[in-house]
């Protein structure tokens, strides 16, 4: 009777290998933990995980209930940290990786940042990293591999947990009989997952508010109203999962809402400051414990900026102006000073607001009227009234 189980664990052939990237979220927390239940019930001969993680979104509690379950898997669990990149294994990830029964990392990869498994002694690496070379020098980790192949070949002639590993000799080929069944996040989780990332999550949501903005100014709704709600929809997954900061979400609002302010009058002016100010800020300060790349935020700055001040204009004039009437009718016609003309500024002509610029030494302050007397591209050239009055001999 005793014989049975190692006679069992013997003709096991199935390996399964689940490949695991990016944070540790609730979708791949779940990953983990079916891949688990799987191997079980399956009677998997061991469970490989190929591990590649700057840390995780979920809660303590969820973080150690998860590296029980890879302590007590009845099937021997394995974690490597490789992949492409420099592969890192921190934070919760790193607290999974030391639950493992047999541990290896490829060469350049980084560990630590991350508690040790409950009931577990620490191991002074809770809030530093080191290479994963150093921590297998240190008997941290069990195996230095650069692929996943030899590290399978590391792991072939162990007993785990009563289960022998023989996977043959990997420079002759593997077993013949033995099964490799890969996994990973399928299509629309991984689609989640990837929304759940910081930057991912502030860009989509930027991107939104955009897309929101330039539908209230069109005064319809069409493509880019249906792109927007898709990005919001992620967005809200992203930053649901991740912990963010509230009131720097109100911030990121209050930046786009201010910046609009200014679109119809179609120059920056004090609301333009008081977006980007908002929008440093509330990008700078999203997250606890994570941030958005600043390369990110300076991107996406300057293409908010070129919306806002070139692009947004043009679709308010087109708005509101009149389809059936050139530009250059334009020209004698009457309007108003949105804002002081010294020497651009903004004008409203025919109902639509003009970038305009005045051809006289005497700037024209908000609230005047002004007459057009040219067009250069998008500008109006204009002139106050009473001078357009005495040029033209009335």
């Amino acid at each position: 009777m005793m014989a049975a189980p190692a006679s069992a664990a013997a003709v096991r052939t199935r390996v399964d290998i689940v490949k695991v990237s990016g944070l540790i979220d609730p979708l791949n927390a779940d990953l983990v933990a079916r891949s688990i239940r799987t191997a079980a019930s399956q009677q998997a001969l061991v469970l490989v995980i190929q591990l590649n993680s700057t840390g995780g979104t979920v809660p303590a509690s969820t973080r150690d209930a998860l590296s029980l379950d890879i302590v007590r898997s009845p099937v021997p669990v394995a974690v490597w940290v490789g992949g492409s990149g420099s592969p890192r294994a921190l934070g919760t990830a790193f607290t999974l990786l030391r639950s493992a029964d047999f541990t290896g990392e490829a060469p350049g990869s980084k560990v630590g940042d991350g508690p040790p498994p409950p009931q577990t002694e620490p191991d002074g690496l809770e809030h530093r990293t080191m290479s994963g070379d150093d921590a297998v020098d240190a008997r941290l980790l069990d195996a230095s591999s650069p692929t996943l192949v030899s590290f399978l070949a590391a792991l072939s002639n162990h007993t785990i947990k009563g289960v022998h590993l023989d996977f043959g000799e990997a420079n002759q080929g593997f077993r013949k009989d033995l099964t490799f069944n890969f996994s990973q996040l399928s299509l629309l989780p991984k689609l989640l997952h990837t929304a759940a990332s910081p930057d991912v999550a502030f860009v989509m949501l930027m991107l939104a508010m955009s897309l929101a903005v330039f539908e209230f100014f069109t005064a319809g709704i069409g493509i880019a109203a249906g792109t927007g709600v898709v990005f919001l929809v992620l967005a809200s997954y992203g930053l649901g999962v991740l912990p963010i900061r509230p009131w720097a979400v109100a911030l990121l609002v209050v930046s786009m809402l201010a910046s609009a302010i200014d679109v119809q009058a179609g120059a920056p002016r004090f609301w333009t400051a008081v977006g980007a100010a908002a929008y440093v800020v509330g990008a700078l300060e999203l997250y606890h414990g994570h941030q958005v790349a600043l390369w990110v935020v300076a991107l996406m700055a300057v293409l908010l900026a070129l919306f806002m001040v070139s692009g947004m204009p043009a679709m308010v004039r087109t708005r509101f102006s009149t389809p059936t009437i050139g530009r250059e009718s334009l020209i004698g016609r009457m309007g108003v000073a949105e804002s002081g003309v010294d020497p651009e500024g903004t004008v409203r002509v025919d109902g639509a607001p003009w970038r305009a610029r005045t051809n006289r030494a005497t700037p024209i302050a908000a609230g005047d009227a002004v007459r057009v007397v040219a067009i250069d591209g998008l500008l109006l050239e204009v002139e106050p009234e009473a001078g357009g009055a005495r040029d033209a001999g009335h």
